[in-house]
């Protein structure tokens, strides 16, 4: 009986979901952005070929730790590498040969077919900020974050027409036990967006658990065979592969799901204050973080990742937009496609406590230097605020909005006749203007990029509609999209099994704050 009633509610559920799928408001997400520009490249090929000798160098003759992980440290002893301890060093050529097993791209599916991307070549796919314990909003300033901000910022995501990727932590939800909060994460990307979405890095166990809930999701067979993942594993950078994010590594890469191997630099703190020498051990880190996800298994997806950023040697806080950040990032991108990956960097990065001028002003360069530098996935690029502590509502809804301009940058230069417009010289002439001739008014719709929240009006309808600066535009912005939000649909016999899932693990196990 229960089998027969569990068999008509997956049959009511497929149909229920056709019903509100036809029903759902539709929210426009465009597809990830292709390149038609040249990249930027600053190293010339015999800098390049410098710093990728002196790359392995470092792994040959200082090598690299793995603390607390006798199964990697078996793995490279048996690839052929010296293991003393836990430094393994890495003969000269061996991390590139097993590096050449990762693909140059892939495929991320979303739940949502229109929303599925591809990473590597020209393609650049943009996903939201990552990581902050406290959020700012401007009705409840700065603050721990809640689950409750989690889903908004889902919800924010989900409707930001810019914006490709739902990401993950998109705040920390300091409300929910540490040991069970990835599942109230993951659960409110399945359920509250269909753009795709990463996995929890935590701890090896939760990786597992995020495999398990995507079968749920997309079918045990599809996720076997396709990757519906990209989840972070940083470097515990100088050069130290933690056996936590190497254990999620593990499962990731064994399950087909891609990682982002990407070294955390500081210059100045975690790496030397020079260029070349930072890019010499970025380039170190990933060839052996890259080369050790294809011991876990040979064609596992990987990004190289390069999170930079330099010191203010007086404060010691982190700067962001700074020349010598750009240097790297721009450095970095040529050694990816040197080594045929996909690359990470760049984001809405600042060091503001406000989204302010300096905000603004950081977060511009960094976005505009990842355009030109070649990256393929980028990680925090909306809502990034206070050097990374805080997630901003506002933020968010500004950087979201800003992104649009990266697509048009990217979109390049049309040179057919529509955009010649010969036509409209030869109908203006001398004297004329172009306000109302046919080639204006065929094309003035998607002539120029418009932005959905800043101000353009005259001087005067802008003060009677209250003066407002650009952080009051874009908290009415936060709060006409999550009141006009709608949620997407999905088969309630999925919604099912996904809330049982949860609701037996945080069931299974006492809450753990640490």
């Amino acid at each position: 009986m229960a089998e027969a009633a569990t068999r008509r509610r997956g049959r009511g559920g497929g149909g229920a979901a056709r019903r509100a799928e036809r029903s759902a408001v539709s929210f426009e997400t465009v597809r990830f952005i292709e390149r038609n520009i040249p990249n930027f490249e600053v190293l010339t090929e015999e800098a390049l070929e410098i710093i990728e000798h002196n790359a392995e160098t470092v792994l040959e003759e200082i090598g690299v730790n793995f603390p607390d992980n006798p199964a990697a440290l078996q793995r490279w002893r048996d690839a052929g590498a010296d293991v003393d301890g836990e430094r393994v060093r890495i003969p000269r050529g061996l991390a590139r040969t097993l590096c050449k097993t990762a693909p140059s791209s892939y495929t991320q599916h979303a739940r949502n077919p229109a929303r599925t991307v591809e990473v590597g070549g020209k393609s650049l796919v943009l996903a939201p900020v990552y990581g902050p314990p406290f959020v700012r909003d401007a009705d409840g300033g700065r603050r721990y974050a809640t689950m409750e901000d989690f889903r908004n910022f889902v919800k924010l995501g989900y409707m930001s027409k810019w914006l490709h990727h739902s990401g993950g932590t998109v705040c920390e939800p300091t409300d929910v036990a540490v040991n069970k909060r990835h599942l109230d994460m993951l659960h409110a990307h399945m359920t509250l967006s269909d753009k795709p979405y990463m996995g929890s890095v935590t701890e090896p166990s939760r990786a597992r658990d995020s495999v398990e809930m995507s079968e749920i999701l997309f079918g045990k067979d599809f996720v076997r065979d396709n990757t519906v993942m990209t989840s972070l594993i940083n470097i515990n950078s100088p050069m130290t592969f933690d056996d936590v994010m190497m254990g999620a590594l593990e499962v990731y890469a064994q399950a087909n799901q891609a990682c982002i191997i990407s070294p955390f630099i500081v210059g100045g703190a975690m790496a030397p204050v020079s260029v070349a020498g930072t890019l010499t051990q970025v380039l170190a880190e990933v060839l052996a973080g890259i080369a050790y996800s294809q011991l876990c298994r040979a064609g596992a997806p990987v990004i190289m990742g390069a999170f930079v950023t330099s010191i203010d040697m007086n404060s010691g806080a982190p700067t962001f937009g700074t020349p010598e950040a750009a240097h790297i990032t721009y450095g970095a991108g040529q050694l990816a496609r040197r080594l045929g990956l996909p690359y990470r960097s760049a984001g809405s990065f600042c060091g503001s406590k406000l989204p302010d001028a300096q905000a603004a002003y950081e977060t511009s360069n960094s976005l505009n230097m990842g355009l030109l530098a070649g990256v393929n996935f980028m990680l925090h690029s909306c809502g990034w605020l206070e050097g990374g502590l805080v997630s901003s509502y506002e933020k968010f809804v500004m950087d979201a909005d800003q992104l649009g301009t990266l697509h048009h940058l990217a979109a390049g230069i049309q040179i057919d006749d529509n955009a010649q417009a010969m036509d409209a010289i030869r109908e203006v002439g001398p004297g004329g203007h172009y306000l109302g001739c046919a080639h204006t008014q065929a094309n003035f719709k998607q002539a120029f990029w418009k932005s959905d929240l800043l101000d353009y009006k005259p001087f005067e309808t802008w003060e009677d509609e209250g003066a407002r600066d650009t952080a009051e535009l874009a908290a009415h912005r936060v709060r006409k999209l999550l009141g006009d939000y709608q949620q997407p649909a999905m088969d309630p016999a999925i919604r099912e099994a996904l809330d049982a899932y949860v609701a037996g693990k945080k069931a299974a196990e006492p809450d753990s704050f640490m």
